[in-house]
């Protein structure tokens, strides 16, 4: 227990703030858990249901069952007898809705564009590695083919043997016996 400057003991919260600055600073300790108002979510995993979401949003079906929604909305506000219609002419309630929607939309077509940026960005560094260890090997099979054809210059031919040989044959035969 500590005491503060007169002798008398601490309140227990103050202890425990005290010790708790004191393990702060030490790095052989884990930190205590901190109790948060927060939900923890999964970033992957929202990323990956926003990726799906985008999708459908983008598909003829999507607009499709929009606008059977839409059509069905406003045929109902308009045809049905007052007493059943809950959206008059202006169609308020019907806004909200869309706004609501495309409020919603946005962010996750976003979210879903940056995450195929990113993908797009490993993918071209992968390609790019890919591309420099092709040309790296293209240039060495050069220098290779390049240095056989300069050691194949100095090795003597099949054309080039016969036409010793035959060279020698027309000098033996021309020599007088």
């Amino acid at each position: 227990m500590t005491t503060d400057r007169s002798g008398r003991p601490d309140p227990p919260d103050r202890a425990a703030r005290a010790d708790r600055v004191r393990h702060a600073d030490r790095l052989d300790q884990p930190r205590a858990l901190r109790r948060t108002l927060r939900s923890h979510y999964d970033p992957e995993t929202f990323g990956k249901l926003s990726e799906r979401i985008a999708r459908f949003l983008g598909t003829a079906r999507f607009l499709v069952y929009m606008t059977g929604f839409i059509v069905v909305w406003v045929l109902w506000n308009t045809l049905a007898p007052d007493t059943w219609r809950f959206d008059e002419y202006p169609f308020i309630f019907l806004t909200l809705i869309l706004s609501l929607q495309a409020s919603y939309a946005a962010p996750l077509i976003l979210l879903a564009q940056n995450r195929q940026d990113d993908r797009d960005r490993v993918q071209y560094e992968q390609d790019r590695m890919v591309a420099d260890r092709n040309q790296a090997d293209t240039e060495y099979l050069t220098r290779e083919l390049a240095g056989l054809r300069i050691a194949l210059a100095d090795v003597a031919t099949r054309d080039f043997l016969h036409a010793e040989l035959q060279r020698l044959v027309d000098d033996v035969r021309a020599r007088p016996r």
